[in-house]
């Protein structure tokens, strides 16, 4: 009921939903649904996070890892000594990730806006931060796997010999319409798991990652050539999430691997550098673009960006690329900082009528051990221009 004051009007008791324990904040709790929000869009969206090593890095700005040689088993000299190997095998190496610039995706709420909105206006708004740093996340973690198929073992220890990276053409013209090829990709497959398993790599934690095309290219067939896992079918197989596999490696779709330079697909004619696929029309500038301000075009993020403390290449640097398949151990990603929100309050607040919501996340990737790292690559021979190693020398094919 109402309660009646000294001067004779009514005041309701109103119930505050977003008032923490009925204080004087009536937005107070709200915050807490932004920051679910924010959580849930990136968690929904980033891929590669668990697909890899992940380590948290604290006060320091770069994370160390061993990566150990393989040693050599030899005869006994009836009455020597037992004193290790005479190679002193295992040979030890290091890699040291460093973590990029803080990561951020923020955006202003102004309050009116938000009281005539007919919809949550914030939880929307926390999704596409969400989304935007879990495309960013993936996006590096997927050119550092690429860039690990091209490097040599980080072993270098005279008279031991180390596997490194992988690269499989797609295919067998110069035509980068093989990428597209259901067949082509199964040999593939194929290729890699048999290069995976001579050079020792876990059966373990395989996992391969293509352009939706080419996933929905594939799961046409899969079920009439028994290549395949059968026992799922509809759709199951059809939301790309690891289901399908093929020789024990299990596939995933994203927009988010290196893809002929680009990000998700590219149109026009077939050549060695596009796979031929024609425009649906009314696409707008969001994909199949080269221009790297845009939504398809694949950004340069050598260590001469601001912001990247790394090297994850230039867009040039994956024009034959398409397609990833890689085991768990063949890259890491390292946080300073897991996906964090933050919001403004008080007198900012009052200041400006509004709130900034600020999305941030600190991280680092690279590869760690490049023979578990496998690059598909299509319309050129393997180690032509535009998948050449990021500046240094690497046997074709591992």
């Amino acid at each position: 009921m109402a309660h009646q004051t000294t001067s004779g009007s009514n005041t309701a008791l109103l119930t505050r939903p977003g008032s923490l324990n009925g204080g004087s904040d009536a937005r107070a709790l709200y915050l807490k649904l932004f920051s679910g929000e924010m959580f849930k869009g990136f968690q929904h969206n980033a891929i590669a996070r668990d697909l890899v090593m992940k380590r948290t890095l604290k006060n320091g700005k770069s994370l160390q890892f061993i990566y150990t040689g393989r040693t050599t088993a030899e005869f006994h000299t009836p009455g020597n000594s037992i004193l290790g190997n005479s190679d002193g095998a295992p040979p030890v190496a290091e890699k040291t990730i460093t973590v990029d610039d803080l990561l951020i995706s923020s955006a202003f709420v102004y309050e009116l806006d938000e009281t005539l909105a007919h919809y949550e206006l914030r939880g929307e708004i926390s999704k596409k931060i969400g989304y935007a740093l879990a495309q960013k996340y993936d996006r590096l973690i997927f050119r550092a796997i690429a860039k690990g198929a091209r490097q040599a073992s980080p072993i270098s220890k005279t008279d031991f010999k180390e596997p490194g990276g992988t690269q499989i053409r797609v295919g067998t013209n110069d035509s980068g319409a093989d990428a597209y090829v259901a067949s082509s990709l199964v040999n593939a497959f194929y290729d890699a798991a048999a290069a995976l398993d001579e050079k020792g790599v876990s059966s373990e934690g395989r996992v391969g990652v293509l352009n939706p095309r080419q996933y929905y290219e594939l799961i046409q067939q899969v079920g009439e050539n028994g290549l395949v896992n059968r026992d799922e079918q509809g759709t199951s197989r059809q939301k790309g999430n690891g289901i399908v596999e093929i020789a024990g490696i299990k596939i995933y779709k994203s927009m988010n691997i290196p893809f002929f330079g680009n990000y998700g697909t590219i149109y026009g004619t077939a050549s060695a550098t596009n796979p031929g696929v024609t425009s649906p029309g009314n696409v707008g500038d969001f994909i199949g673009q080269t221009d790297a301000s845009k939504w398809g075009g694949l950004e340069d993020a050598r260590a001469s960006v601001d912001g990247v403390n790394g090297n994850y290449g230039n867009h040039s640097d994956f024009a034959n690329s398409c397609g990833l398949i890689f085991q768990k151990e063949g890259a890491a990603v390292v946080e300073a900082i897991g996906p964090q929100v933050q919001v403004t309050s008080g007198d900012v607040s009052v200041v400006y009528q509004g709130d900034v919501i600020l999305g941030r996340l600190a991280m680092g990737a690279d590869f760690l051990n490049p023979a578990a790292c496998v690059e598909l690559v299509a319309g050129a021979a393997v180690g032509s221009t535009g998948n050449a190693a990021f500046g240094t020398t690497y046997p074709a094919n591992g």
